[in-house]
């Protein structure tokens, strides 16, 4: 008797359930099947792509002006890759009816990859600023760690582009699957730079004197931009290393338009605005012994 009273119960319940389920799916394949959504997801990005890279540019050239006889230092190198990286961008999803449709898999993944890539070099570049800053703080020799960054971009580049080749003269799966999982390696060592060297120099910070000039808005400066980098990247890891095993999260589709949006957002356009936000302060007009260029 309890089962039958339980059954007639619970039928409706699971009923209801079942048929909202499959009313959130139809209307998420809508979604995704809508050029109009589609549009509107990826013109958004394209918009938002361009303002950030407007700003930097705008940075840029105020450093400049505010220090022309300097020649190209760390920050004007990330503004000038900040450009860059969000100007790609910015017009790969403005063509993007053209870049998802392209009938070889290689030109698109090389026009989706390559502003990653470029993405790693600009924020692995502050890695390297905060690395030689730490280590001239405690005394170490710096020398080696321009190698080691132009040594691990170059590897980086070398089989990101051998992947590419590969995959233009084969279209196989498997080395396709194993791009994605090199793309998430690639992220991993970013995080770990931001979360290794960014940690440090919070810590070393922290130890400063409590009336140490600017030790507030540095400590500021270093935890924030350490955690939106490595969130970022944890992102990247997570979302592309699913995408490899599941076609129902892949972001190389025209058809996904809501999670490209959402995951090309969280992980390039809001941490590039927050850091070039954190990092607008200009080089002081007149040059002191303090300011120094960085070769």
């Amino acid at each position: 008797m309890r089962e039958l009273v339980s059954s007639s119960t619970s039928s409706p319940t699971a009923a209801l359930v079942a048929a909202g389920h499959a009313a959130l799916r139809g209307w998420w394949e809508e979604v995704n099947e809508s050029p109009a959504w589609q549009d509107g997801a990826f013109f958004s990005l394209t918009a938002a792509y361009a303002l950030v890279s407007a700003v930097a540019l705008i940075q840029l050239v105020r450093i400049q002006r505010r220090v022309p006889e300097f020649g190209w230092t760390t920050q004007k190198v990330f503004h000038l890759m900040n450009f860059v990286v969000n100007g790609v961008r910015a017009v790969v999803f403005g063509f993007h009816a053209y870049v998802f449709l392209l009938q070889t898999k290689v030109y698109k993944l090389v026009l989706l990859d390559l502003p990653g890539l470029l993405f790693f070099s600009a924020y692995t570049l502050l890695v390297l600023f905060w690395a030689e800053i730490y280590h001239q703080a405690r005394s170490l020799p710096t020398d080696k760690l321009r190698i080691i960054y132009l040594a691990v971009n170059s590897i980086v580049y070398a089989i990101q582009i051998c992947i590419w080749v590969y995959l233009g003269i084969n279209d196989n799966a498997l080395v396709e699957l194993v791009s994605k999982i090199f793309i998430v390696s690639v992220s991993a060592v970013a995080l770990l730079g931001f979360a290794v060297y960014g940690g440090r120099l919070f810590v070393l910070l922290r130890r400063f004197p409590i009336e140490s000039k600017g030790r507030k808005k540095k400590l500021y400066e270093v935890g924030t931009v350490t955690t939106i980098c490595c969130t970022c990247f944890l992102i990247r890891c997570i979302v592309v290393a699913v995408s490899a095993f599941d076609a129902d999260v892949s972001l190389e589709v025209l058809d996904h338009p809501i999670l490209d949006f959402f995951y090309y957002m969280l992980t390039e356009i809001l941490p590039s605005a927050l850091v070039l936000f954190i990092l607008r302060k200009l080089p002081p007009k007149r040059v002191s012994a303090q300011y120094h260029p960085i070769n």
